[in-house]
């Protein structure tokens, strides 16, 4: 299938910090994206530089926190929006040539929502911390247990229809906004599946598993989103 032929296609990467590795991130996204924008989240070091010399649309968004990003660059895209957006991480921890499958559902108009799962088949050992598996796994079986979900992981890699994202009023501003996501796809019954995806060891360390109070926060906020969420159920 030509490029042409593929509906529009934009990517969101926050960035805090990821110098090392954004390069090699925008280095092995597909042609068939039409624009990647990688928002800056304060950083200290060359991360702006290094994406724009890699044809990136790099913003600014100095207030803290992996929902801010995502917000500022959902803010950018209204201008001209896509029909699919695509989250990404700029750790390299995710392969981006595994963003065609990740979107192939949504092309073939079974699924409006996809999530790429770090499946353990698919995944580096370490990738994942004993926390997170156990934090993902807790998480996932809450939603089950209280939305009827069939999710297996929070992971930052997906894709979402446009029109559909605009549906969810998207809101968390730091570490809830994944699962802030899957609720709301969840309360608003969105057909969604996930896509097995690789994973490997992220370059540099994490700014949520990689510290004490990182994991401690996000595992407060990912509970908190769900519990909360359930007994408001608001959009």
């Amino acid at each position: 299938m030509k490029k042409e032929t593929f509906p529009s296609i934009k990517v969101i990467i926050p960035a805090l910090n990821e110098a090392a590795s954004i390069g090699r991130v925008l280095a092995e996204i597909p042609t068939l994206v039409d624009e990647v924008v990688v928002v800056d989240n304060g950083s200290t070091d060359a991360t702006a530089k290094v994406a724009q010399q890699h044809g990136a649309t790099v913003l600014k968004e100095y207030r803290r926190g992996y929902g801010h990003a995502c917000l500022c660059g959902l803010a950018y895209l209204v201008q001209k929006p896509p029909e699919i957006v695509v989250f990404l991480d700029g750790d390299y921890s995710d392969f981006p040539a595994d963003l065609t499958a990740l979107v192939t559902p949504i092309l073939d108009h079974k699924v409006d929502f996809a999530l790429g799962a770090r499946v353990a088949a698919k995944r580096s050992n370490g990738a994942l911390t004993l926390q997170q598996i156990f934090g993902n796994g807790l998480a996932c079986w809450l939603m089950k247990i209280l939305y009827g979900g069939t999710f297996t992981d929070l992971g930052p890699f997906r894709a979402i229809k446009w029109v559909t994202l605009q549906r969810l009023h998207m809101r968390d501003t730091t570490y809830g906004w994944t699962v802030e996501m899957q609720l709301k796809v969840l309360h608003k019954k969105i057909s969604y599946v996930e896509v097995p995806v690789r994973y490997r060891n992220r370059i540099g360390q994490s700014k949520v598993s990689g510290t004490v109070k990182g994991t401690l926060l996000a595992g407060y906020k990912i509970l908190g989103w769900i519990t909360t969420f359930y007994f408001s159920k608001k959009d």
